[in-house]
């Protein structure tokens, strides 16, 4: 029984999904300390997680899934927009890690309510 509620497919992604957010608020948490770094370039969650991702559960295989490993790497998509070279703006990092709390939020959300059916099984309350 308890096995089968921590193999589903969702439960596995979601974990998965956590680990990445946690990854890019790394990143984030790193792009604010070099904001004046000269030659800097921004990091974020290498964007092949995402299409990794989404095959691995479209495969429905939760071994798939869980092997996958989210890794940082530098954001080709930013481009510098001061002489120093540095590839960071400030405002959007401010976004994207107030975008990433509300991600990791849900993440949290979606793990935490298998947590809650087992408890629930268990004591036979919810709370």
């Amino acid at each position: 029984m308890i096995s089968g509620l921590f193999d589903q497919t969702n439960y596995v992604a979601a974990k998965k999904m956590l680990d990445a957010t946690v990854l890019r608020h790394e990143a984030i948490a790193s792009n604010l300390a070099n904001v004046e770094t000269p030659n800097y370039k921004r990091l974020d969650v290498a964007p092949s997680f995402q299409s990794q991702l989404r095959d691995a559960m479209s495969s429905n295989s939760t071994g798939q899934i869980a092997s996958l490993q989210p890794q940082i790497s530098t954001d080709a998509t930013a481009v510098s927009n001061s002489a120093d070279g540095n590839s960071v703006q400030l405002e959007n990092e401010l976004l994207q890690m107030n975008k990433n709390f509300v991600e990791h939020s849900l993440e949290t959300q979606l793990v935490t309510g298998n947590l809650l059916k087992l408890r629930l099984a268990i004591t036979g309350r919810s709370a």
